[in-house]
């Protein structure tokens, strides 16, 4: 049995990762529109890890009794100004879910549920490339997105990307 600030956390997180699939998908609407696949692309796949990040907190919750509960997800549809406002969003929003992820490791410790902390051993470690991923690409579109020669070439690059489900977090 999970203790119930842990519960609570571990609940608000599976939220949390469903609304980034969201936030994500948003983004790679908006990339589309502006006829950049590969953005797209990378923001569609973005999509789908955050939806199994999801999944696994969700059955983490379930395999320990807990009950989980779903919350509306906020709609994440915004007017983005400047084709680099999505990537730096989502460098800041990584930053609020790392944080989120802290939360739950330092609330399992404090309860010595050593268990939840070996659990998101795997998710502290993922959010060290997810930060390093949409900050390297903040960077790269400084570098070369205002060039249109450099933003072909950067989209062609993010098109290469492929899903790839996790094994496990644990």
């Amino acid at each position: 049995m999970l203790d119930k600030k842990v519960t609570d956390l571990l609940n608000k997180q599976v939220n949390a990762e469903l609304y980034s699939a969201y936030l994500y998908l948003d983004f790679a609407n908006y990339y589309h529109e502006q006829g950049l696949d590969g953005f797209a692309n990378w923001y569609e796949v973005q999509a789908k890890e955050e939806r199994d990040h999801a999944m696994l907190i969700r059955t983490y919750i379930l395999d320990n009794g807990e009950r989980m509960v779903f919350e509306a997800i906020e709609n994440p549809t915004q007017d983005y100004e400047g084709m680099d406002a999505p990537l730096r969003l989502a460098l800041q929003h990584e930053r609020f879910i790392t944080d989120l992820i802290n939360k739950i490791y330092k609330a399992s410790h404090d309860v010595d549920d050593y268990r939840t902390m070996q659990f998101f051993d795997w998710f502290v470690k993922e959010q060290l490339e997810e930060e390093k991923n949409a900050d390297d690409l903040v960077k790269k579109f400084e570098l070369f997105g205002r060039d249109p020669k450099g933003l072909y070439a950067l989209n062609q690059e993010l098109l290469g990307r492929q899903y790839t489900a996790p094994t496990t977090a644990e």
